[in-house]
């Protein structure tokens, strides 16, 4: 499982989300693993039994209005009993909001930091999730080619020296965009969602044998690339094998798995002479139909059938 520590958090987006260090400053290696954040609201009455562990919990104006109305002792055994739950990550006090020094004792005798925004309560939440689900999303790098054809995801893999790349120079040439080449990083959202990229050093670039290392964006324009895309189609380049008997009628459908998400695979053979890349082209197009319900090889298939049973009939 993936994580950060609260350490990490601050270095890394401490200036962007305003988020300062109070003098609980204890616990800076707890582990934020999940990007749901929590507050502590029902908590706070002495029913802790939901307070989820390696979560960032959130104290708003909600939750310290409560706290006043208590009297001083029993202020302290809640709070004593919140702090008392184990893998608690870090208490974030939003809006700039003074924090009760029994809160910060408390926090830093459980080695639990204390972190204030001057962000409102509902603007952090949205800020820090979107954040985390970036951070601790499954992630995995595939080598291959990922380009967005008419407006589908499509993932080209295969052997080294098959034709991924060339086959996406022609592709970008046709007016369709480059995603990433060689590396491409995926990271899961959700629980179906693939989310692809290129690695920062090399994004926009294409290698293309002979020409060398060649920048997308500066020869073709800023159309011609894109940063992010979701990832629907999985295309396997492979060499022809004459021994192979290939699906014909195209009514397999075969599945490639990422992260545990099982991907639409087409498998097509390479050989001299064939264009590869209208037949990448004809491949999204297919997909986009079978998106919307029509399926041409079954249907073709469901029709053969259809006309061959009514012809046993008449005979």
């Amino acid at each position: 499982m993936n994580s950060i520590s609260v350490e990490e958090l601050l270095k890394e987006k401490g200036k962007d989300f305003h988020l300062q260090l109070t003098e609980a400053d204890k616990g800076l290696t707890n582990k934020i693993s999940t990007p749901r954040i929590q507050k502590l609201g029902i908590a706070l009455t002495g029913y802790t039994k939901f307070l989820r562990p390696n979560r960032i919990q959130i104290i708003g104006n909600t939750e310290l209005s409560y706290l006043k109305t208590l009297a001083p002792p029993e202020r302290k055994e809640r709070i004593k009993k919140v702090c008392g739950k184990e893998d608690i990550a870090a208490f974030v006090i939003t809006k700039n909001l003074r924090i009760p020094k029994f809160l910060l004792q408390q926090a830093k005798s459980q080695k639990i930091p204390v972190l204030r925004t001057s962000a409102d309560t509902a603007a952090f939440i949205t800020i820090i999730t979107r954040y985390l689900e970036d951070v601790l999303s499954p992630s995995t790098v595939i080598h291959g080619v990922l380009l967005e054809i008419f407006g589908v995801g499509t993932l080209l893999i295969g052997k080294s020296g098959i034709g991924k790349s060339e086959s996406a120079l022609d592709l970008v040439l046709k007016g369709h965009r480059l995603v990433a080449d060689d590396i491409v990083n995926i990271k899961k959202r959700a629980q179906t969602v693939l989310l692809g990229a290129g690695a920062e050093l090399i994004k926009h670039h294409m290698e293309v044998r002979v020409l060398g290392i060649i920048n997308i964006k500066d020869l073709f324009g800023s159309a011609s690339v894109k940063d992010i895309q979701k990832i629907e189609l999985v295309i396997y380049l492979s060499e022809w094998d004459n021994m192979k008997e290939y699906d014909r009628l195209g009514i397999d459908e075969e599945q490639y798995n990422i992260l545990d998400v099982k991907m639409p695979l087409l498998n097509i053979p390479v050989t001299p002479g064939r264009n590869m890349t209208t037949i990448i082209e004809v491949a999204c197009r297919n997909f986009l139909l079978k998106q919307m319900g029509c399926n041409s090889a079954l249907n073709f298939h469901n029709e053969l059938l259809k006309r061959i049973q009514e012809k046993t009939l008449h005979e």
